[in-house]
């Protein structure tokens, strides 16, 4: 099993900026990628970002430019710097860990327990 604790959500005012951290333990033999995921009541878990092992990075479109993903390889560490938010951002934020096997997607098979992140206007 992989293990994923996160830190980092909070209140923060529209236009300003938070940083998540998300440390994988465990049985981390299992995972080559990370991300990060978002829900709002009501509606289904969303991808925001995920980055592979291998180096690659993608972004959801409505955080492009916006919020950026990088990974501290020697300590299992996924971070999410999010930069001018936005009402619309105001989630509970989930990180992911996994298998990519490849493709524009990914959702991988262990979840940690989620940071609300709320932003206000």
């Amino acid at each position: 099993q992989v293990q994923l604790v996160e830190s980092g959500g909070g209140l923060v005012q529209a236009g300003g900026s938070l940083r998540l951290s998300c440390a994988a333990s465990g049985s981390t033999f299992r995972i080559n990628a990370m991300g990060w995921f978002r829900q709002v009541p009501g509606k289904q878990r969303e991808l925001v970002a995920f980055v592979t092992y291998g180096g690659g990075i993608r972004y959801a479109d409505p955080v492009k430019g916006r919020f950026t993903i990088s990974r501290e390889p020697s300590k299992n560490t996924v971070y999410l710097q999010m930069n001018s938010l936005k009402s619309e951002d105001t989630a509970v934020y989930y990180c992911n860990a996994g298998y990519y096997s490849g493709g524009v997607a990914f959702k991988g098979d262990y979840w940690g327990q989620g940071t609300q992140v709320t932003v206000s206007s």
